[in-house]
C-alpha cells in the first residue's frame, strides 16, 4: 500500500515538472516573435521598406488648350486720315475728309488734334431764289480745327468667324477748336463717340460721330449751329 501511493506521487510530481516546462518555452517563442532577436533583422527590415515601390501617380489626360496673346503695338502716337460726311446746318450734307493725330496718355486716355474739311452746299433760299448767292466759291470751305480729351471705355473683341479675333473699344471724346466758314472764325465745342478696331498690332480703323457746335448768324440771326459729321478713319501707330 505505501509502495503505491509513492508511485503515484511521484507520477503527479513528473506531470505538474513537464507542465512548467512547455509554459515557459511557450512564453519565449511568444517574446522572440515580438522581437528582433538581432541587429541584422533590423537592418534587413528596413531594406525592405525601403525598396518597396512608390504609389502610382494618376495624371489626367487633359488637352491644353493653346492661348494666343494679343500683340498691341507699345507706342503711343496714332496718326492717320478719314472720310465721311459732314452735315452742315442750313446748307446740307456733304463729302468731308482730314487728317488726325492722337496721343495716347495712358491705356483709358488720349488726346486727339485734328483737321478737316468739307464744302457746303447751298441753302433752300438760295434754290428757291435762282440766281441768289450768299457765299463766294471760297467762302463755302468748311475747315475745322480741334483739340480733344478721349475716354476708352468698354474694350473687349470683335470676332470674324472661329480663327479670327480683334480688339476693340468704344471710346467717348470732346473738345474744343474753330471753324472757318463763311468768311469768319468760329470758336468751335465738339462732342462725340466712336469705336475702334485693330486689325494688326500697329493699325486701326475707327468709326466715329461727333456734332461741331458754333454760333452763327449767317442767315441774319444768331444761333448754336449743330454741324454733325460722320467718318470712317484709318490710323497707324507710331
Amino acid at each position: 500500500m505505501e509502495n503505491g501511493l509513492r508511485v503515484l506521487l511521484l507520477m503527479l510530481a513528473a506531470g505538474a515538472l513537464a507542465g512548467c516546462a512547455s509554459v515557459r518555452a511557450w512564453l519565449d517563442r511568444d517574446q522572440t516573435a515580438q522581437e528582433p532577436q538581432t541587429l541584422d533583422d533590423l537592418v534587413i527590415a528596413e531594406q525592405e521598406d525601403t525598396l518597396a515601390p512608390p504609389p502610382r501617380v494618376i495624371e489626367p489626360e487633359v488637352e491644353r488648350r493653346r492661348i494666343k496673346r494679343p500683340k498691341i503695338d507699345t507706342e503711343n502716337v496714332e496718326i492717320g486720315v478719314h472720310y465721311g460726311a459732314l452735315s452742315i446746318e442750313d446748307f446740307g450734307t456733304n463729302p468731308s475728309y482730314g487728317v488726325s493725330a492722337a496721343y495716347h496718355v495712358t491705356e483709358d486716355f488720349f488726346l486727339r488734334a485734328e483737321l478737316g474739311r468739307s464744302t457746303a452746299g447751298r441753302t433752300s433760299f438760295e434754290t428757291l431764289a435762282g440766281d441768289v448767292q450768299l457765299l463766294t466759291g471760297d467762302e463755302r470751305y468748311f475747315t475745322y480745327y480741334s483739340l480733344s480729351l478721349g475716354y476708352n471705355f468698354l474694350p473687349g473683341e470683335v470676332f470674324l468667324g472661329r480663327g479670327l479675333a480683334m480688339n476693340s473699344a468704344f471710346y467717348l471724346i470732346g473738345g474744343i477748336g474753330s471753324t472757318e466758314f463763311a468768311g469768319d472764325h468760329r470758336f468751335t465745342v465738339s462732342f462725340g463717340a466712336g469705336y475702334r478696331v485693330l486689325p494688326t498690332d500697329w493699325l486701326a480703323v475707327h468709326v466715329t460721330v461727333q456734332d461741331r457746335v458754333f454760333e452763327s448768324d449767317l442767315l441774319g440771326r444768331s444761333k448754336l449751329t449743330n454741324n454733325i459729321e460722320a467718318y470712317v478713319s484709318a490710323t497707324v501707330f507710331f
